[in-house]
């Protein structure tokens, strides 16, 4: 390896290193402040001294801002919005994707337009057919609501995954008796793993971290979601900044962890079409 070579790797490397100080240097600001008491004024670059770490924020956090409690209840609906928008997705993008029609081609461009259309900008007629349906303030309103916004880019997703298939799979199953519902749960289904994980992630993040239309439809506490919650913990407590950091940090949590769970699939998904 030249000198030039070796020195290009030490400065790649030194960049990269950077880059991902700045991006967890917010992480760590908002753990050293979670860790302090609200008298402590020191600067939140500095960690609390190994005598001085307070949990109470978090006891805080879970006691008056019902962090947990909001936690399951994200739980609950990203679940459900994540299920319908991979099933649904994939059963709707499996036609457009095989049957070229000009019916379908219009569908198709439909879908496009939807991924463009701003949540807000429907929000008002949005919530009156919601309150009319008695669909605010319940889980499957929320799910009904916040799958369809995702909808659009799963179906995208999967038939552009799906056009990757070899037809003969299809054909194969077709000439051993099998109709197009078990075609496409026993052969196309199980060849969708990697979009699906990506899919999945994408659009559970989404729902999860939701809050422009989740502080409209989740006005009660006992069913709001983590997002308007932290939001409304944060303007009860904006004088206690470690308190309001302990509260994001618990409301992160469980996206870290399902992501590094999940990456290896995540990223198998997102060049799995390119691959093929």
């Amino acid at each position: 390896m030249t000198n030039r070579a070796r020195l290009l790797g030490w400065c790649s490397a030194l960049f990269l290193l950077t880059l991902g100080a700045l991006q967890l240097s917010p992480f760590y600001i908002a753990l050293t402040t979670a860790l302090k008491r609200k008298s402590d004024l020191s600067s939140p670059w500095l960690p609390p001294s190994p005598g001085h770490v307070y949990w109470g924020n978090f006891r805080t956090a879970v006691e008056e801002g019902k962090i947990l409690q909001a936690i399951v209840n994200s739980v609950v609906i990203t679940s459900a919005a994540t299920f319908l928008v991979c099933l649904v997705g994939a059963l709707a993008a499996y036609p457009l994707a095989r049957r070229r029609t000009w019916s379908n081609r219009a569908v198709t461009v439909i879908v496009l337009g939807a991924m463009m259309v701003p949540p807000l900008s429907v929000l008002v007629p949005l919530y009156t057919m919601m309150s009319q349906l008695h669909g605010i303030n319940t889980y499957w309103g929320t799910v009904l609501v916040l799958a369809t916004g995702q909808l659009p880019l799963g179906i995208f997703l999967y038939a552009a995954f799906i056009r990757t298939i070899p037809l003969s799979l299809e054909e194969a199953g077709s000439v051993d008796g099998a109709g197009v519902f078990r075609v496409f749960f026993r052969i196309v289904m199980p060849l969708l793993k990697p979009v699906t994980a990506t899919v999945a992630i994408v659009s559970g993040v989404f729902v999860w971290n939701d809050y422009q239309l989740s502080v409209y439809l989740l006005t009660d506490e006992n069913v709001r979601t983590i997002a308007p919650s932290i939001g409304a913990f944060f303007s009860q407590q904006s004088s206690n900044l470690g308190a309001a950091s302990a509260a994001s940090l618990l409301g992160v949590a469980p996206v870290l962890i399902a992501y590094v769970a999940l990456q290896r699939h995540f990223m198998k998904g997102m060049l799995a079409g390119a691959e093929k």
